[in-house]
């Protein structure tokens, strides 16, 4: 009979990972306080104004077509501010120094490049632009009249997005090497609305937040090349695809995104970003339900994270930029940053189009 086998040295005990408290909660700036003008005033600005009272910014204004939405958004939420149809009564307010644009795409840079000529910083909605040539001229438009122009890409404020790229600007991980996200969910609740007309409903309106988080973690780094497909589910009942999947290569990393969207029972949510010294991912049953945890050679942390998506995103997106105005700085969301984002973006489109590889930056217009 052989012998037992050597029984495994204990390995010595590993120092936990410190309590070190990281700033992902949305910040606010010490002082400033500008005046805020929206334009447009659909359903997506209760969240924004939401956020805005929460944090005691000071919006002054509200502008839509409907002016009846306008008037209605400023009795929820700012009695005081001034009710406009017109937005260029709004950009000649002398009480308005920062523009929160929130209309649908196609609409949005007329808009933004008003704002920007009549000497306002600009919050847009995301997703950004349907034309990097389009985008890449507002942007150096607002270099050379020397104001601000950001995108509200308010996943980035996500409480568990957040600490995930503090964590990883800490350097708890080392370099980044992967990113690999799923979601499993229901998106049918864009059935009858304007959001059933967007073909690419989940590569491109959704997922911009996932390109975009992928864009920041990845650092200077520019993708080589992206895969994507997308596929009706038997089961939904709205016309955009609901499936969709994407692989995107560099140099030294890799990352994946896929997307259910006609999950009806039981949701699911993970994210895992892969570095050189260790890693941090986070998993729940939604976007707003999500445990961190951080792993490195010194341990496992389970971190408790505090705040929801909405509206702590909408906080995040314009508290960064008033903070930037304040310091003197450039946000971490501006438009140049963010072009890279959607240059991601849209070749992932591209290519669930083509079923072919996709450089980024090659696609330069969504297609109708």
């Amino acid at each position: 009979m052989s012998a037992d086998p050597p029984r495994p040295t204990a390995s010595p005990a590993k120092t936990p990972i410190p309590d070190v408290a990281l700033p992902y909660r949305p910040q606010n700036p010490k002082t400033y306080r500008p005046g805020i003008g929206l334009i447009g005033c659909g359903a997506i600005t209760r969240h924004h104004l939401q956020a805005y009272v929460a944090a005691d910014y000071k919006v002054v204004a509200l502008c839509d077509l409907d002016r009846g939405r306008a008037t209605e958004r400023q009795q929820q939420f700012y009695p005081e501010a001034k009710v406009y149809a017109d937005y260029h009564d709004l950009l000649a307010d002398p009480r308005v120094e920062v523009v929160d644009i929130t209309t649908h795409p196609p609409q949005r840079p007329p808009l933004v490049e008003a704002a920007l000529r009549a000497g306002k910083h600009v919050l847009s909605q995301k997703p950004f632009v349907t034309d990097l040539d389009v985008g890449e001229r507002l942007a150096k438009l607002a270099d050379e009249s020397g104001v601000t122009l950001a995108v509200n890409q308010n996943g980035r404020w996500a409480p568990h997005f957040s600490y995930i790229r503090q964590a990883v600007a800490a350097g708890w991980i080392g370099e980044v090497v992967s990113m690999h996200c799923a979601g499993h969910w229901d998106h049918s609740w864009v059935k009858g609305g304007p959001f059933e007309d967007v073909r690419h409903l989940i590569l491109y309106d959704y997922a911009i937040h996932w390109f975009d988080l992928l864009t920041n973690l990845m650092g200077d780094r520019d993708p080589l090349r992206v895969y994507a497909s997308v596929a009706h589910s038997p089961a939904q009942d709205v016309r955009p695809p609901l499936l969709g999947q994407v692989l995107v290569e560099y140099a030294d990393a890799q990352a994946s995104l896929v997307f259910d969207a006609c999950n009806n029972v039981g949701s699911w949510d993970t994210t895992f970003v892969l570095g050189t010294t260790g890693s941090v991912r986070s998993e729940g049953t939604s976007e707003n339900s999500q445990q961190v945890i951080v792993s490195t050679e010194h341990g496992e942390w389970r971190p408790i994270t505090e705040g929801r998506w909405f509206d702590d995103g909408f906080h995040g997106a314009m508290g960064e930029l008033l903070c930037a105005l304040e310091e003197g700085r450039t946000p971490i969301h501006n438009a140049h940053d963010n072009l890279r984002s959607l240059a991601l973006c849209f070749a992932a489109v591209e290519s669930a189009d083509t079923h072919r590889p996709v450089v980024p930056g090659s696609m330069r217009k969504l297609p109708e």
